[in-house]
């Protein structure tokens, strides 16, 4: 698939579920979260059907996540089904880890042949203040089961450098790529719900401190995937430290991604409401040859970057929290 810039469209995010088992201040604070109504959430059925059509088109890459993908229950037979579609090249998964270490068998076995998964703190209660839980020891019980996998499972940690937050906890997380073949990435700040009330650091901030503590860094090619990290490799380490920096180094030019939420809406671009409501077509009763031409163009009409840095908010600009659209 070519959208209106000719850039190819091969990368598929599926957000499973909207539903968190953590309260990350930059995603869904507070006890209360409105969640999506069970029965505007795609079936497993609707949703198989869309990621077929869409493989058939071109998806060739797909990574599973939410919300915190582990709370749907039917996730390790969704993920058997999508990975044996002729044609897909990899299904991945993005998790926070708690509850990864009791699914990872059931996962492996459907095909599942990488883990994200996001840790923000390698001490407790600097964990608790941030994911809003203290669930530090089952996430670390997550990341130990996935290592431990060995070649069978790539294994990257996302860790979102805050200001005032987690700062003095950078050093410790990207020393897990020293003696283990982890990839730790460094994600900026994405200013979409209440992430735009979190402020974030930019990649030479992160950089300079990293620089300090392991030395100078060199660029590495990092383990295959389709996202957009660029990766370095302190001397000694076993694994890299990658960086995916949407603000100080747009990367929207070979952006390759699209993104179907929970609810059935295909997501063309992370930060604008644009795209196509799939779960009313399929509701509705279209054909497959109709999905397919409602999904090319939406595909077409994908935006050419993001705006973030204007600093100013659009009427066509996303509103819902990460969880909401498989951030």
């Amino acid at each position: 698939m070519l959208d209106g810039q000719g850039r190819t469209i091969d990368y598929l995010r599926i957000s499973l579920t909207d539903r968190c088992n953590l309260r990350c201040l930059y995603c869904i604070p507070g006890e209360a979260p409105c969640w999506l109504p069970q029965e505007r959430l795609l079936t497993g059925g609707e949703l198989l059907r869309i990621v077929k059509l869409l493989v058939q088109m071109g998806i060739r890459d797909i990574r599973l996540t939410g919300g915190e993908p582990l709370c749907r229950e039917d996730i390790a037979t969704l993920a058997g089904h999508i990975t044996s579609l002729e044609g897909v090249r990899r299904v991945c998964l993005t998790t926070n880890g708690v509850l990864l270490a009791q699914k990872l068998p059931k996962l492996l076995e459907a095909g599942i042949s990488g883990v994200n998964l996001s840790l923000n703190a390698l001490e407790r209660d600097c964990y608790r203040e941030i994911a809003g839980r203290d669930l530090w020891e089952k996430a670390w019980e997550g990341f130990q089961a996935a290592v431990s996998c060995g070649d069978r499972l790539t294994v990257k940690v996302n860790v979102v450098p805050m200001r005032g937050r987690n700062e003095d906890q950078l050093i410790p997380l990207a020393g897990l790529a020293a003696r283990r073949p982890v990839h730790v990435r460094f994600i900026e700040m994405m200013p979409v719900g209440r992430g735009a009330f979190v402020e974030g650091l930019r990649e030479e901030e992160v950089m300079k401190k990293l620089t300090e503590a392991f030395g100078p860094m060199e660029s590495c090619a990092g383990p295959k995937g389709s996202g957009p990290a660029i990766y370095r490799r302190p001397k000694g380490f076993c694994g890299s430290i990658g960086w995916i920096s949407a603000l100080s180094h747009k990367f929207c030019d070979r952006c390759s991604r699209i993104r179907l939420t929970a609810d059935g809406w295909l997501k063309t671009c992370l930060q604008y409401e644009a795209g196509l409501n799939l779960a009313e077509r399929i509701r509705r009763g279209d054909s497959d040859d109709q999905l397919k031409s409602a999904i090319a163009e939406a595909i077409r009409k994908k935006p050419a970057c993001h705006a973030f840095e204007s600093g100013q908010e659009n009427n066509g600009w996303e509103t819902r929290p990460m969880s909401g659209i498989g951030g």
